[in-house]
């Protein structure tokens, strides 16, 4: 399936994906530094996961999506793209996997964040820990609709937007990142640990 497949599927779901602009900072960033293990939160359909494995022809995805009928989909993509069996597709809860790994003590060189937003705060402790040293950090949409940038937030989103502040604020004030946040679209945050 082609990306522009892709991206017409996810119209015709509305399942939202990796936007443009992110697309290519993400693929300049993997060109660039070259991640052997990835590890993906919210495979949705399998774009930014195939995308990610055709820029880092020797990476192994470990991508986790619950979504039932997404992850069934982005199967089918992986194994349609020819990248399946550099992939390990996890249909789960990601807290639940994220918590697994840590036990298991498995790194990764980056770690790309594209799922419930409202949870990236309680993730952070795990990457943490998970992350290989120089290793990238990257999650997307972290401005939530431009709402992290406001005020004063309805109660519909406030604990989303809290959660993303939070998790924002962290990563300026953790001395074992460098964080940048990149305000294009509907925002990147992208972190390397330096200790």
């Amino acid at each position: 399936m082609k990306r522009s497949e892709i991206k017409q599927l996810s119209t015709q779901k509305w399942v939202p994906i990796l936007r443009e602009k992110s697309a290519d900072f993400l693929c300049n960033l993997i060109k660039q530094s070259q991640p052997k293990t990835i590890l993906e939160i919210g495979t949705c359909l399998g774009y930014s996961g195939t995308l990610m494995l055709s820029i880092a022809p020797y990476a192994h995805l470990t991508t986790v999506e619950i979504d039932t009928n997404s992850f069934m989909q982005a199967q089918k993509i992986f194994a349609d793209e020819g990248v399946l069996d550099r992939a390990t597709l996890i249909n789960d809860d990601a807290m639940n996997v994220i918590t697994d790994l840590a036990r298991q003590q498995k790194k990764f060189d980056l770690i790309f964040l594209d799922g419930p937003k409202g949870q990236y705060f309680k993730y952070l402790p795990y990457f943490k820990s998970m992350l290989n040293l120089g290793g990238y950090l990257v999650a997307d949409d972290v401005l939530f609709h431009g709402y992290v940038k406001q005020e004063n937030v309805g109660h519909k989103h406030r604990t989303i937007v809290n959660s993303l502040k939070n998790y924002l604020a962290d990563l300026d004030a953790d001395p074992s990142f460098s964080h940048e946040l990149i305000e294009m679209e509907d925002g990147l945050s992208v972190a390397q640990k330096n200790i």
